[in-house]
Formats: C-alpha cells, structure tokens, sequence
C-alpha cells in the first residue's frame, strides 16, 4: 500500500481524501478522510476529524476519531476527542479526554456458538 507523507514543515487547512495509507508529520487543521491506515507521528499536530479504515496516533489529536478498523493510542499520544471504533488498543501514557464507542463486530441475525448475543 501507498503512503503519503505529511511531512515535519508542512501545515495544511483543510480536506484529506485519499485511498492511500497517510503518515503526518506535520499539521493538519479540517477533515481527513482516508480509505487506509492514518499514522499520527510524533510530534505531528492534527486539529480535524479523522475517518480511516485503521489509526495509530503517537503525536497529537484534537477532534473526533472513526475508524472501520483498529485505533492505536501509543505511548505518549495526546487525543482529545470521542472515538468510535471495532477496536481499540491503548498504551500506558497515552493521555486521552473523550468518549470510546466500540462498534459491535457481531450482526443480531446471526448465530453465536452460544445461542447467546
């Protein structure tokens, strides 16, 4: 898979949309829609709502997050903002102000091994 860089000297204002993977390094301040994986690297500011298929976050994010896939709260990361997610996975020292929706994997109509939902 492809990945652009958002790279350490750059700001930009405004929309992302892509089918590409995205690696921020530097600002991003409006809406980022991605079909791939977003990587929040550290040191990288994003001011915006994020929507992606996966997002690992190591720097910082001030907006809401959703993602089809996995959410990846790393050491140190700073999130403030609600995620709704499949599945998250948060490291000790992430420092995170907002609420975490888990979306549900399992569709009422079908059978559980259990019988049970």
């Amino acid at each position: 898979m492809p990945v652009t860089t958002i790279g350490k000297s750059l700001i930009l204002d405004g929309e992302l949309q892509g089918t590409d993977g995205l690696s921020v390094q530097g600002i991003i301040k409006g809406k980022i829609e991605m079909d791939n994986t977003i990587t929040v690297e550290k040191g990288a500011v994003i001011k915006a709502d994020i929507k992606a298929k996966d997002v690992q976050i190591l720097g910082e994010v001030k907006g809401s997050i959703s993602a089809s896939g996995n959410v990846h709260y790393m050491k140190d990361c700073t999130v403030v903002g609600n995620t709704s997610t499949a599945r998250i996975l948060i490291e000790d020292g992430a420092s995170i102000k907002g609420s975490v929706h888990i979306l549900s994997l399992i569709h009422i109509s079908e059978p559980t091994r259990l019988g049970m939902i």
